[in-house]
C-alpha cells in the first residue's frame, strides 16, 4: 500500500519515501512555532536530517507492514511540503480502525487544503483500504481541526482527560470518529 498516490483538484499526497527526508525536515523548520502546541516537545535532535530520516524509514516500516498510512501534501508532485496525514495504529479483523493525526503548514491555513486533502485521504482509507472507522482526537482549544472534523463528518463521542503529553503537559482531548459506508 506504500505506493498509493492520491491527486485532488489542487493537491498530490504521495506516501514518504527516503528522498523525502530534506522536504520533510524543511516542513517542520518552516513551522515549528506554529505545530508547537498540537504536538508532542521536541528537543533539538528531531530537527536534523539524520532524526527525520530515521522517522521517514519508521514511516516506511509502518507501512510495509501494513500498520499505518503516511501522507504527505503538497500542491505539486515535486514541490515543497505543506502538510502531513498520518492513519496509524491499524487494526484488522473486527475492528478495520485507525487513528488519524495531521498537521498543515501556518501559510496554509484557511485556504481549505486540509479539508480537501483529508477528503481524498479519507476515500481512500475506507475504498483501498478497507477500513470501517477513522478515529481523531484534537485538543479543545484548537478550533481549527475542530471545524475541519466536524465538516468532514467526524462526530464528538467524548471527552480524554489528561490524553497525552503534548506540548509539555498532559493535555485533554476530545474524541472524534467517522465510519466508513460500505
Amino acid at each position: 500500500m506504500h505506493t498509493l498516490t492520491i491527486a485532488t483538484q489542487r493537491l498530490t499526497l504521495t506516501p514518504p519515501a527516503e528522498a523525502d527526508s530534506q522536504a520533510m525536515l524543511d516542513y517542520h523548520r518552516r513551522n515549528r512555532l506554529h505545530l508547537q502546541p498540537w504536538e508532542p516537545r521536541r528537543d533539538e535532535t528531531f530537527y536534523t536530517e539524520a532524526a527525520m530520516a530515521a522517522r521517514v524509514g519508521a514511516m516506511v516500516e509502518a507501512m510495509r507492514a501494513g500498520s499505518a498510512l503516511h501522507l504527505l501534501v503538497r500542491t505539486a508532485a515535486d514541490g515543497p511540503v505543506i502538510g502531513e496525514i498520518g492513519f496509524t495504529n491499524i487494526v484488522r479483523g473486527a475492528f478495520q480502525a485507525c487513528h488519524l493525526g495531521f498537521s498543515v503548514g501556518g501559510e496554509q491555513q484557511g485556504k481549505g487544503l486540509m479539508h480537501e486533502a483529508l477528503t481524498g485521504a479519507l476515500a481512500a482509507v475506507f475504498g483501498e483500504l478497507g477500513l470501517h472507522r477513522v478515529m481523531a482526537n484534537y485538543r479543545p482549544e484548537n478550533a481549527r481541526s475542530a471545524r475541519l472534523l466536524e465538516r468532514l463528518g467526524f462526530e464528538r463521542e467524548g471527552l480524554a482527560r489528561a490524553y497525552l503529553h503534548i506540548d509539555g503537559a498532559w493535555r485533554d482531548h476530545v474524541l472524534t470518529s467517522l465510519i466508513g459506508h460500505g
